[in-house]
């Protein structure tokens, strides 16, 4: 069981290069991959309810004993990328397409990744989980919503269609979890270390899917949108930090908020273009890419800031 565990431990503090090297297989073997975009909101629903089954309940007392951070982290994670997200889609001059996509990836909570990459970074580990919580929580109105606004002028957006989506493969999952770990604590705990493995598997596999399915598009367009999602990204993490330095906020604290607001939950991203956007195919890829950017530059940026703290 101790073996099983540091393998997942391992697997899981490196999903970035196990998402570079599925993404190569899959860029050139798609018929091997492109059937998982048929599961895509299976596998994000499944990576939902394992971040459930790790939520106690005393992570939620973040939300009522600290709701001046939460509330800094919750406005910035929603007007920052969001905001730079419509920015460069207009800067670039992007086709409906990726607009979209970006935007949406722009527009989605926070990841659990980050509460990983803060971890790392010596940040705000129950601050970094209780803002995920209320962004996930809240994502069913403010993703659609901020969706709706921004990406109305490229592509038509169903508002109830988008909501519904967010409540099936978001918060449905993740209340489930946190049912069955209030019903089953004993059994959950005993398993806990292997819960990131299911959130890796199935982020890993959505990922594939996607280069699986665009492989061919992506050799026209893929530099583009690798330059507008390192940006993107690289914007949300310095204006998330550089805010919260000057609310002057302690260092672990905007640590936390400068890496919640950089990283977004992706996969959401590429669900909803899946399930939405059928008529906008490359909707999906700066979602996928975001994936395994902001997990590179989260772990830089971690070793940024934690030699920043040491010092």
């Amino acid at each position: 069981m101790e073996k099983i565990k540091k393998i997942c431990g391992f697997l899981s503090s490196n999903i970035a290069v196990l998402i570079i090297i599925f993404s190569v297989i899959a860029f050139f073997y798609p018929k091997g991959f492109s059937w998982a975009t048929n599961y895509t909101t299976w596998f994000l629903g499944a990576a939902m309810f394992g971040m459930g089954l790790t939520i106690k309940t005393e992570d939620f007392k973040v939300v009522f004993t600290r709701p001046k951070d939460l509330c800094i982290g919750f406005v910035l994670q929603y007007t920052v990328m969001p905001l730079t997200a419509f920015a460069l889609a207009k800067a670039f001059g992007l086709s409906a397409d990726l607009a979209l996509g970006i935007i949406l990836v722009g527009c989605c909570p926070g990841g659990t990744a980050s509460n990983v990459i803060t971890y790392v970074a010596d940040g705000d580990v129950p601050l970094s989980v209780g803002m995920t919580i209320v962004s996930t929580i809240l994502a069913p109105v403010c993703t659609p919503v901020l969706v709706y606004l921004l990406a109305g002028s490229w592509v038509e957006v169903s508002l109830l269609s988008m909501m519904m989506s967010v409540v099936k493969v978001v918060l449905l999952p993740v209340l489930l979890g946190i049912l069955i770990y209030r019903l089953f604590p004993k059994q959950t705990d005993a398993v806990r270390e292997l819960l990131p493995l299911v959130s890796v598997a199935a982020i890993v596999m959505i990922i594939s899917g996607i280069v699986g399915s665009n492989a061919e598009k992506i050799v026209s367009c893929g530099a583009l949108v690798m330059v507008v999602v390192a940006i993107h990204n690289v914007v949300g993490l310095c204006l998330g930090t550089g805010v919260a330095k000057v609310l002057k906020l302690e260092e672990r604290k905007v640590t936390a908020i400068g890496i919640e607001v950089g990283m977004q939950n992706s996969g959401l991203a590429i669900s909803l273009a899946t399930a939405n956007f059928a008529a906008n195919p490359l909707a999906t890829l700066p979602g996928a890419i975001f994936s395994v950017w902001h997990n590179i530059s989260g772990t830089v940026y971690a070793g940024i800031r934690r030699k920043m703290a040491r010092h």
